[in-house]
């Protein structure tokens, strides 16, 4: 449930990608907002670090280098980590987005869980949780927080933001992370963090779902610091009645005070927790808490926080269970989730003598046997995974080789054609080559057939958008159309393809059409005709007519068709359209007086201003040279282009 008040980041665009749409739920490390991702168009978490904490380069510098090893973890219960980044002040993570609730949520609304209920949610967080402790990372601050239920069922855990490696001590910055209520007791007095304070907090987390209530509580987080040290994770039974004992020796043995009794890691744990879950009957598993202690309300218990190592002691932890009580009290401090570091002491006391576990190595090798059957849970071991090797380009036969060489299997062979690939070559895989693989799984090859041809079909007689189809049909593509004329074809259907039908082509070539514009109809002259004389020809042959809006000037009458197009003679097809250009009349220019001038000068003033010229010898002007006279006086007009009479002497 979105719990947006004025946060300042909320409408703010991060990194000019992540708009962030509504704050979620606020944390003792960080604030976590829904937004989306603007770029890829898809909802996600933005894990925002608090200002206090993004101020301190070297948290910030341990908070990304771990963020980027933990999304290397490609598990189904891990929610997934997309990105990370900075912008300004603001240190963040991008994370997949989980429709849903957390376990702590059913606990405030439900209180104690049915034993198959709390069952169903432990094994899939330590499935989670093995895949991280098996590649190296110890998560330290699992709590109902934490553990994510989605609105499908699915149950994944978060906010892995303070794993630290396996082999790392953390009490090099003088400061403990983590929540009160779930810390192993090695955390507090030792700051120290391996794979089995994990587990200790997944039997708090178990506690809590069988009874609904915490294991150790008090008016301040010292206080339930001192018991986690000093006192025995209760066994649920106490608080529930009827519960079976096999699930009071899980608490019990995930709880353990001293580390060395302890499951190493969450795998063997579960591989506990399936022992217990076969040996209780349906009646068991089902069976509703009577009288649970729900919880009812959250407080700053349940926040994860950074808390310097400085709380004193007013003196040394006892080493064993026989300590003064009520003398090695710790001073109080905020309600607010703190956790504190003691001063240095001897080692927690052991809580009870290792039980025998019946049957260990076949418990662990039917966990193997149930995760790798896909049982809903899933046991990550880096040890048990490869990479799909190259072999792209490669023959089938060598492919198989190589992926055997990789300790892979070929599944199935598909098929598909390829105009780059050499046909019985491998054009892709699945997993692609590189993908990280389970060694013995499958890999899917696509072999090539090399480039797909298909026969041209014959068009010929089919009407154009039949043949356009028809090509379709077949994985070709129609090209070019040109036209012509046709007698035996009727106008619009194909005459002939280029190639010629028959002719294998590649998938998707485009394939020449040739379509038939009827037969042809010479186009009358129509020219000095009047429009409706004109119209009336052309209809009669067969065409249709368009009267051009323009108007021209020309040699023809005004009204009279000056021009046309297509011109006469030519020929097109029936029913095409001739476009006729009326004429506006001639052109009325002023005739030049040429009288007494020669010829040669006659003509050139005549031509030049737009006049044909004709000469008049005579039997007496035979030899001549100068005009006697003109056909239209100089200074009259006369149409332009019109011819004038010139009579030599």
């Amino acid at each position: 449930m979105d719990t947006t008040l004025q946060d300042p980041l909320v409408g703010h665009v991060l990194d000019g990608r992540y708009r962030v749409d509504a704050r979620i739920a606020v944390g003792g490390m960080a604030t976590v907002y829904r937004a989306l991702d603007t770029r890829l168009d898809r909802v996600l978490a933005l894990k925002v670090m608090h200002p206090a904490l993004a101020a301190d380069g070297s948290f910030v510098e341990r908070f990304i280098r771990e963020a980027k090893s933990v999304a290397r973890l490609a598990h189904p219960n891990v929610v997934q980590v997309f990105d990370q980044g900075t912008d300004g002040s603001y240190v963040y993570l991008a994370m997949e987005y989980i429709a849903g609730c957390t376990l702590r949520d059913v606990l405030r609304d439900r209180g104690a869980l049915q034993p198959r209920a709390a069952l169903d949610i432990l094994e899939p967080v330590l499935a989670a949780l093995g895949a991280a402790h098996r590649a190296g990372f110890v998560h330290r601050d699992m709590k109902p927080e934490n553990v994510l239920i989605g609105d499908d069922g699915r149950v994944k855990v978060a906010d892995f933001g303070l794993v630290r490696a396996v082999d790392t001590v953390t009490n090099t910055t003088g400061a403990v992370l983590g929540t009160v209520s779930y810390l192993a007791p090695e955390q507090i007095e030792h700051g120290t963090a391996d794979t089995r304070v994990d587990v200790y907090a997944c039997g708090v987390v178990l506690y809590e779902m069988l009874t609904g209530a915490k294991p150790h509580s008090g008016d301040s987080p010292a206080q339930v610091l001192y018991q986690h040290l000093n006192a025995d994770v209760p066994a649920p039974s106490a608080a529930v009645p009827g519960l079976p004992y096999a699930l009071d020796e899980l608490v019990a043995t995930a709880t353990a005070r001293n580390p060395e009794v302890r499951p190493h890691d969450a795998v063997a744990l579960l591989g506990l927790v399936l022992e217990a879950r076969a040996g209780l009957t349906t009646e068991q598993l089902d069976a509703v808490p009577p009288g649970a202690l729900a919880t009812g309300h959250d407080n700053g218990e349940d926040r994860t926080s950074v808390i310097p190592r400085s709380l004193s002691m007013q003196r040394p932890l006892p080493v064993n269970d026989d300590y003064e009580d009520g003398n090695a009290g710790l001073d109080r401090t905020s309600r607010f989730e703190r956790t504190s570091q003691f001063a240095s002491g001897p080692a927690a006391s052991s809580r009870r003598a290792a039980r025998p576990r019946r049957g260990m190595l076949l418990v662990i090798a039917a966990v193997v046997l149930v995760l790798g059957l896909g049982a809903g849970v899933w046991y990550i071991n880096s040890g048990q995974f490869t990479t799909v090797p190259p072999i792209l380009t490669k023959t089938k036969t060598e492919a198989k080789d190589r992926l055997a060489s990789a300790g892979l299997e070929v599944g199935q062979i598909k098929h598909a054609y390829s105009d780059t690939v050499k046909r019985g070559t491998v054009i892709s895989t699945d997993p692609k080559v590189g993908a990280r693989i389970r060694d013995h799984d499958s890999v899917t090859l696509t072999i090539s057939d090399g480039p797909e041809t298909v026969k041209v079909p014959d068009l010929k007689g089919f009407a154009l958008f039949k043949a356009r189809d028809v090509l379709k049909g077949d994985g070709l593509a129609a090209g070019m159309v040109t036209r012509q004329f046709s007698e035996d074809v009727p106008k619009d259907f194909v005459i002939s393809t280029d190639p010629v039908a028959g002719t294998e082509r590649h998938a998707g070539s485009a394939i020449a059409l040739v379509v038939s514009k009827g037969s042809p109809v010479e186009v009358p002259d129509v020219t000095g005709a009047s429009v409706d004389d004109a119209k009336a020809e052309l209809q009669d042959s067969g065409l249709k007519v368009k009267i051009s809006s323009e108007q021209v000037t020309s040699e023809f009458d005004k009204g009279e068709v000056a021009k046309q197009s297509p011109g006469g003679g030519r020929e097109v097809a029936a029913g095409d359209t001739v476009t006729l250009t009326i004429s506006k009349g001639p052109e009325m220019v002023q005739v030049p007086d040429v009288v007494g001038d020669t010829v040669d000068d006659a003509k050139q003033k005549l031509e030049a201003a737009g006049f044909k010229v004709s000469e008049d010898r005579g039997l007496l002007g035979l030899f001549g040279d100068h005009v006697k006279s003109q056909s239209v006086d100089g200074g009259q007009t006369a149409p332009k282009g019109s011819t004038i009479t010139i009579e030599i002497r």
